[in-house]
């Protein structure tokens, strides 16, 4: 078990984890778990951390054959209240796993270790349910946004390179 299915076995979400065997040299963790599983790469979901300008960390949900826009996720997270900042970056590795409690690319947006201001991608609300990591490479969990946005307290914005 990893965190991300403790919280949603407590949370009492309604989901299905998908097992694959993770390749080492795998360029890109959503699109092979896209490719593994049978499944669209717009519906596989990376978790990304970024750090604001102002220190603070925050996650950017988006479909994996996208970018993170850095100026749309700092106008997302400005919007928020919560978190005023003007720009934002990729945080670093051993930041991402030290707040998180996972290592990269198994990164799940459920059961970090520290709660952080979340902003999912709005593409995600074209599926009945999207794919997300379950808290370790190989292993992806689907459910319905609308669960997971809820359970994270995340909102929507377009945050991608269109």
């Amino acid at each position: 078990m990893t965190p991300a299915i403790n919280l949603a076995k407590q949370q009492k979400l309604n989901y299905k984890i998908h097992e694959y065997t993770h390749d080492s040299a795998a360029a890109s963790y959503g699109l092979e778990a896209a490719e593994k599983l049978g499944v669209a790469a717009e519906r596989v979901f990376k978790t990304l951390v970024v750090k604001t300008d102002n220190g603070q960390l925050a996650v950017g949900v988006l479909p994996s054959d996208h970018t993170l826009n850095f100026k749309k996720v700092a106008k997302a997270l400005g919007a928020t209240k919560n978190l005023a900042c003007k720009k934002v970056q990729m945080a670093e590795p051993k930041e991402v796993e030290r707040s998180s409690g996972y290592v990269l690319g198994g990164v799940s947006p459920l059961g970090q270790k520290k709660r952080l201001i979340t902003v999912i991608d709005s593409s995600a609300k074209n599926h009945p349910t999207i794919y997300v990591s379950a808290g370790r490479r190989g292993l992806e969990m689907e459910l319905a946004v609308t669960e997971l946005a809820e359970t994270l307290r995340a909102h929507f914005a377009d945050i991608v390179d269109n």
